[in-house]
């Protein structure tokens, strides 16, 4: 492992001297591709020189131990050293093991997630429009973009469906565990006798594909153009501005209604199609490598039921980790980064050990 990373370092300190290069930063498709490699080599260069400062210490005490003659005094002193810079040095490279790991390709791309209501009609959606205010409000912590593609919104103000892209810097890496099922237990407002009732919701979460990566045949597409349809209200389309985009050969259909252009509506739609299309390329790569599907902490499931959100006990459980955290409001109001913590740290434990093992 250590000359794997000095190797890493060494690439590292040939693509800093690359950067400072006159005229590197002008090429803007040269200097992108070396940034992004310098950036991803940095956190572990970085902790490979921490492993190397407990190493030298911990060398440096041995030796001192080793020629003995020491007093009382300085020997307890350099022994502590010698302890300290042991237990560092085995910390720091079961870290580096894990930011060794493979990492997924997906991480850095901005994701589409889409929300729709399962068992229990109009409470299950009314509890999707609370998972898309979770999203957005943890979106909104993170900096991150947000924007609405595709929503089927219901007369209480719930939705039977709604598609939103998330744009920002590691979206998948952090949300790609909340594909599946997500269950409910409340008393719904519309309860007049008070009894908890169960509703699920599905997320799947998509990577956000662009042209480059897939390349659809315009000729495989039927597109269809019709008048929108909703809620009710003065803001229903009387043109025909909504979007039916059926992929041939998969069967794959999207709408999109929400914008008054039938352009903008159209563009909406190739995005969503694009992802799904992605993400059906992608479980067939995964379902050929089993073994790397089994080590999945649930991404990408979308039969799984992954989490229940219990608002009488004020509770939050994800039964992958058998995590359960009373704090539910904070996670309705998007403070999700101990649940996407835990799930990323589960992820990797599960990946390591399957490395360790092969």
């Amino acid at each position: 492992m250590i000359e794997k990373v000095k190797l890493m370092e060494q690439r590292y300190n040939e693509l800093s001297n690359k950067l400072s290069e006159p005229g590197v930063a002008d090429d803007q498709k040269l200097f992108t591709g070396l940034m992004k490699e310098f950036k991803n080599l940095t956190p572990i260069v970085e902790k490979y020189r921490e492993y190397e400062k407990a190493e030298n210490s911990f060398n440096e005490a041995h030796e001192l131990l080793e020629a003995g003659g020491l007093d009382r005094d300085f020997k307890e002193m350099v022994q502590s050293e010698y302890e300290e810079s042991k237990a560092d040095m085995e910390k720091l490279s079961d870290e580096l093991k894990i930011l060794l790991l493979p990492k997924d390709p997906n991480d850095d791309k901005n994701v589409i997630i889409e929300i729709r209501g399962g068992a229990g009609g109009e409470e299950a959606a009314l509890f999707a429009n609370s998972l898309y205010r979770m999203y957005s409000m943890y979106a909104e912590t993170k900096g991150w973009k947000q924007e609405v593609l595709s929503a089927h919104p219901t007369e209480l103000g719930g939705f039977k469906e709604i598609s939103f892209s998330i744009e920002g810097e590691g979206a998948y890496s952090r949300l790609k565990y909340e594909s599946g099922v997500h269950r409910v237990q409340r008393v719904p407002e519309t309860e007049s006798q008070g009894r908890i009732h169960t509703s699920t919701v599905t997320v799947a979460v998509l990577v956000e594909a662009d042209d480059v990566e897939l390349e659809i045949n315009p000729t495989d597409l039927k597109i269809d153009v019709f008048r929108a349809s909703g809620a009710g209200g003065q803001h229903i389309n009387k043109t025909e501005s909504a979007v039916r985009i059926t992929h041939l050969p998969t069967g794959c259909v999207v709408e999109c209604q929400d914008e008054r252009s039938q352009f903008k509506n159209k563009d909406k739609a190739m995005k969503i199609l694009r992802s799904r299309l992605y993400e059906m390329l992608l479980n067939e790569q995964n379902d050929k490598i089993a073994s790397e599907r089994r080590t999945q902490v649930g991404t990408g499931d979308r039969s799984e039921r992954i989490r229940t959100y219990n608002y009488p006990q004020g509770r939050m459980t994800d039964h992958r980790i058998n995590l359960t955290i009373y704090r539910l409001e904070e996670i309705l109001n998007g403070n999700l980064e101990e649940v996407l913590d835990a799930l990323a740290t589960a992820d990797q434990a599960a990946k390591l050990a399957m490395q360790q093992n092969q």
